[in-house]
């Protein structure tokens, strides 16, 4: 009797665990969407390419060289810390770390997305990765998005604005670096694909000098040789040229922004809510170093900060009970026992120190204490 109901379960527990391992392995289910099987594929082809910088915690994707240029990182490396990288700083170059956050731009400053890299990545390569994640994680559609100089690449204005995102970002002014007349002096005419000189003379499509990116335009040299404006404007001899984008459309459309109001109130914003993030960080409770080393423990430890400002936020709201809560005495206790909990369970010293200001995409930079 015992020996027939042990062989009746031996089936049973055999198909359960084949029943268990077709549920591991079912491929989830493809959500219809407009796009061909072609298109899939090769959207799939160019995602798996592309570099993941929040999947790969910030590091620097090696891959990527220049013909003319070679990363000092691949040529030194710390003992201490492989993972930080040269940094310039006006006392001299050190190894360290930069912080990027992706801030709300309500009163409340909440943080919503905290990323370490290494000092040699640029601030703008991290930037669409985070407020692609930040949208997903928490199914926000921001109206527009706030940061400084260093984010207003050609690559970013156009990702934001075909998401009808607002770029509110200044673009940098490499026309008027020299005396001559800068390209906002020049008219384009769509229509017939020419630009119009101070004089009146037209600047034609130049197949030679153009690339993927850009178009070449240039005036013809009997024109400009013989203008009475050609000192104001060049000194070749083969006629005036301009580069135009071939996203110029989304460039004029961000120019346009700086004169309106909503422009100038956002950057108020940021300089005034967003800034002060790290300096509260670094002033108010002593954060000023970085108490781990290594890429993933120092993303680990911002992220702890990041949640602990957060925490502050919103007992201050919230309150505790009739009174309002101490926000920061609780704050300064969490951070204490951080503190004590790192040294005697991992046994890492405090060698970074941090510097800089903030932005809606933000940095901050960490350099090794003497």
């Amino acid at each position: 009797m015992c020996y027939e109901e042990h062989d009746q379960r031996i089936p049973q527990a055999e198909a359960s665990s084949q029943s268990v391992e077709q549920e591991e392995v079912r491929v989830p289910m493809q959500l219809p969407t407009l796009l061909s099987q072609e298109e899939r594929e090769a959207l799939s082809q160019q995602n798996a390419a592309r570099h993941d910088w929040i999947e790969e915690l910030g590091a620097q994707d090696r891959s990527v060289t220049g013909r003319c240029y070679q990363r000092i990182a691949d040529l030194q490396v710390s003992t201490t810390d492989p993972d930080a990288t040269i940094m310039l700083h006006k006392d001299g170059s050190h190894l360290g770390y930069q912080t990027h956050y992706v801030v709300d731009g309500g009163k409340a400053r909440i943080i919503l997305t905290v990323l370490v890299t290494p000092a040699e990545v640029m601030e703008n390569q991290p930037m669409l990765d985070l407020i692609w994640r930040t949208r997903f994680r928490w199914k926000l559609w921001p109206r527009h998005v706030t940061g400084d100089t260093k984010y207003g690449t050609e690559e970013n204005i156009v990702a934001l604005e075909t998401q009808h995102i607002r770029a509110y970002v200044p673009l940098p002014d490499i026309d008027h670096r020299t005396a001559f007349f800068s390209a906002d002096r020049f008219r384009y005419e769509a229509e017939r694909d020419v630009y119009l000189c101070p004089a009146g003379k037209e600047l034609h499509f130049f197949q030679a000098h153009s690339t993927e990116r850009s178009r070449r335009y240039r005036a013809r040299a009997k024109d400009c040789n013989h203008c009475p404006l050609k000192a104001k404007c060049t000194t070749s001899k083969q006629g005036r040229s301009l580069c135009r984008s071939v996203d110029e459309e989304y460039l004029e459309r961000v120019r346009a922004y700086h004169t309106t109001e909503a422009y100038k109130k956002a950057y108020r914003k940021r300089s005034v809510w967003v800034e002060p993030l790290f300096a509260e960080a670094k002033d108010w409770h002593g954060l000023r170093r970085f108490r781990l080393r290594e890429l993933w423990r120092v993303n680990c430890e911002a992220l702890r900060i990041a949640a602990g400002q957060n925490l502050k936020r919103l007992l201050k709201k919230r309150g505790w009970g009739r009174r309002p809560f101490p926000a920061e005495a609780v704050f300064a206790l969490f951070l204490a026992a951080y503190g004590w909990i790192i040294p005697h369970y991992l046994g890492e010293v405090s060698i970074y120190s941090c510097i800089g200001s903030a932005s809606l995409l933000s940095k901050r930079e960490c350099l090794p204490s003497c």
